[in-house]
């Protein structure tokens, strides 16, 4: 296989990589043409984020007897978008993809006694809680800090008994992590049909009762614990639902929060939480509150 690399102009990225696959590209990668540099920007797909980047680094992977620099100039020529200047090519040699990809990923320690282990993996402490999840197409894998935070938090909160509701769920690992530490039951919400998917058979893997339900299902439970492992606006917009959704007394942790963005959320739940102090990880935040008897 051959692989192609250049930076062309963030504008013309999209349409030039749908006509590249058009043609016979078997993939096309996007990154920050900054990446690795201090003028780097790192984009979260907030609602609402402004900006992007300027330029991109661009790589194109086409086939064996495929001329690569013919379809990139195809390419350019359909679209109008000027061919880009400094072209590397490359010789990319067949290897074993799918052993190769598994090997980027080994169990994870994502609290003091949960890890989180590929299913292809031995567990390094056979005597600890092990959630067997692979890496997938949801998001919650315990390698990002805020699912770090929420396992922390989760393995330093839950008792025994409680119900737990993990609003955005993804892969369902929060939820599966509540079952493992003791509650008696968990509920998982997602807008995903696909991450919910990927929930159930996570749950089924590990041999866990949880739950997951779409988000426009009607929940009627009222939770000890509420974990929301989201966007910052998202869980803006969601606060009045999080808190109907937890008990007096109850607790939640909010995360998915950038250190800039931890006040104004804390001021939108404020009115229904009393707020512990925050714990940070790599620049994310987790806030930890509990739930007053403010109505909502």
């Amino acid at each position: 296989m051959r692989s192609l690399v250049f930076e062309i102009d963030a504008q013309d990225a999209e349409r030039l990589g749908d006509r590249l696959i058009e043609l016979g590209a078997l993939s096309v990668a996007t990154e920050d043409a900054l990446g690795g540099t201090p003028q780097e920007r790192p984009l979260f797909d907030e609602p609402g984020e402004r900006g992007g980047w300027s330029r991109v680094r661009m790589q194109v992977l086409c086939a064996e007897g495929t001329d690569a620099n013919a379809l990139l100039g195809l390419a350019c020529d359909a679209t109008g978008i000027a061919r880009p200047a400094g072209v590397a090519a490359e010789e990319v040699a067949d290897q074993d993809w799918v052993r190769k990809t598994r090997l980027q990923f080994e169990p994870i320690r994502a609290s003091e006694r949960i890890w989180v282990v590929p299913s292809w993996c031995v567990p390094s402490d056979p005597g600890a809680i092990n959630i067997v999840l692979d890496p997938g197409l949801a998001f919650g894998t315990g390698s990002h800090a805020t699912t770090r935070l929420c396992l922390g938090w989760l393995d330093r909160t839950i008792r025994g008994g409680e119900t737990v509701l993990d609003y955005g769920c993804g892969s369902g690992i929060l939820a599966l992590a509540a079952m493992k530490l003791g509650a008696s039951r968990a509920l998982g919400v997602d807008i995903d049909p696909q991450a919910l998917a990927v929930a159930a058979e996570n749950a089924a893997r590990n041999q866990l009762g949880c739950e997951f339900f779409h988000a426009g299902t009607p929940i009627e439970q009222m939770a000890d614990i509420v974990v929301a492992n989201i966007l910052t606006n998202a869980l803006k917009v969601l606060s009045p639902l999080i808190a109907a959704h937890t008990r007096a007394g109850g607790r939640i942790a909010l995360s998915g929060i950038l250190e800039s963005q931890a006040d104004e959320v804390a001021r939108t739940y404020e009115r229904w939480f009393e707020f512990d102090s925050p714990a940070f990880d790599d620049g994310w935040v987790l806030l930890a509150a509990v739930r007053n008897n403010a109505p909502c």
